[in-house]
Formats: structure tokens, C-alpha cells, sequence
């Protein structure tokens, strides 16, 4: 079940459930799409993994299974991502 963790970790912007800006990578670190797509080049800096947008949640399974309220704030060292974002994008999937 995913978490649905409430902000960016990058910028601390608020991504209620409902979001449609919320991207996940496939560890469920959570940004929002400014994010992933300017400072972060579309790479995880905590993985180095790609982004998906983040599915939402029905209301009904809402109600049962709420989003996490625990707040993630880790502002990314651009010029340190940048480097990391490069190796990455060097490497072919598999």
C-alpha cells in the first residue's frame, strides 16, 4: 500500500492525495512535478531511480487506508545532483 507521503521532499509543497502534481519513484520517494522535471532532471537523488506520477487514491479506500502525514523535507544540493543526475542518465536500462 502506497504511503501517500503529503509533500515534496525537495521543495515542502503541500501533495494532498488528490494530487495530480505528486511523482513517485519506485521507492516512494515523493516529489512534485516542477521538481522532477527543473532541479531534479527527472532523477531520484535518493535512488537514482526514474518518476511516475503518483496514482490517487479513491475516496471510499481513502477513508479506510488515509495518506501518511509524516513530512519529508530533504532540499537537493543542485550542483551535487547534477553530477549524480548525469551518472545515472549515463546508464542504459536493462
Amino acid at each position: 500500500m502506497l504511503k501517500l507521503k503529503p509533500s515534496c521532499e525537495n521543495c515542502d509543497k503541500d501533495l494532498p492525495p488528490e494530487s495530480t502534481e505528486a511523482r513517485i519513484c519506485t521507492f516512494e520517494c515523493t516529489f512534485c512535478a516542477s521538481c522532477v522535471t527543473g532541479v531534479l532532471e527527472g532523477v531520484c537523488p535518493n535512488c537514482g531511480g526514474n518518476f511516475v506520477p503518483r496514482p490517487i487514491r479513491p475516496k471510499a479506500a481513502l477513508a479506510k487506508k488515509p495518506a501518511s502525514t509524516e513530512r519529508v523535507h530533504k532540499p537537493v544540493d543542485v550542483e551535487k545532483h547534477k553530477a549524480f543526475a548525469a551518472r545515472q542518465n549515463q546508464l542504459a536500462p536493462k
